[in-house]
């Protein structure tokens, strides 16, 4: 599997992929399909993103993962999304994305990862690459007035990130404020 940046060519077959995962719903909060334009906006070009990698397998890009400013997000911190191709599934693209995206983040406090509840896979990937809850929101309603709750997650990049109890602030938590 090949990592790249994404360019805005690959905003129409990326969007496919997103709205095959928003169509199939449980593990995106994104609940209207995107077209190419708007994908591109979102996340390769526009005003709140700061980077969008794809990961290649032949001449298929099977997931994409973005960092973005969406929401005006505290300085320092950037969101991130991670998506997979659906069909064919191809294990391995989040874990092969993250060294890229983490890289591109290097001048960030840290990266924050908001998930669906019910998003098990999504949950258990964040998890593995290394982030930490500290907040939940409750019941954030979805469309149809389904109620899910959303896991936060983050990811610091501090260098003090594994520093000792001892440097740690009263709250418990690394890093500048």
């Amino acid at each position: 599997m090949h990592v790249r940046k994404a360019v805005s060519s690959d905003a129409g077959e990326l969007s496919a992929l997103l709205n095959e995962i928003i169509r199939a719903g449980g593990t995106t909060a994104l609940e209207t399909p995107l077209s190419a334009a708007e994908f591109a906006d979102w996340f390769i070009d526009g005003e709140f993103s700061l980077v969008c990698h794809v990961a290649e397998h032949g001449q298929s890009l099977m997931g994409f993962q973005s960092l973005s400013l969406y929401g005006d997000p505290p300085k320092g911190v950037a969101d991130i999304g991670t998506f997979a191709r659906l069909n064919p599934k191809t294990a391995g693209v989040g874990s092969a994305l993250f060294p890229a995206t983490r890289a591109a983040a290097k001048e960030l406090e840290f990266i924050n990862a908001t998930i669906r509840a019910d998003n098990v896979s999504g949950l258990g990937y964040y998890a593995k690459m290394g982030f930490e809850t500290y907040d939940r929101l409750l019941q954030v309603p979805l469309q149809d007035g389904t109620p899910v709750d959303r896991i936060k997650k983050r990811f610091r990049l501090d260098a003090r990130h594994h520093a000792t109890p001892d440097a740690q602030g009263a709250d418990g938590v690394i890093g500048k404020r």
